[in-house]
């Protein structure tokens, strides 16, 4: 099937599920990448407090927090332009 044929049939609200491969599906920007970092123990105290207070992994919570400290800086990166 050709790209204009696929997007016609997606504009259209077809169901178009049996033309993709899910299993090669990629969010691009989003693919994970492993890092290791060092936090001093008082972070790391204040950390499981807060997931356990929330009810969330470490992880999730981390990943939370740098999202909106990053979603910040490139508002105020982009209002300086």
């Amino acid at each position: 099937m050709k790209a204009e044929e696929f997007d016609a049939k997606f504009k259209n609200g077809e169901d178009i599920t049996e033309f993709i491969h899910l299993s090669n599906a990629h969010r691009p920007r989003y693919e994970q990448k492993r890092i290791n970092i060092d936090f001093p123990i008082w972070m790391i105290e204040a950390l499981e407090h807060e997931v356990k207070r929330l009810g969330v992994t470490s992880d999730s919570m981390i990943k939370l927090w740098l999202a909106e400290r990053l979603e910040k800086q490139l508002l105020l990166s982009k209002r300086k332009q």
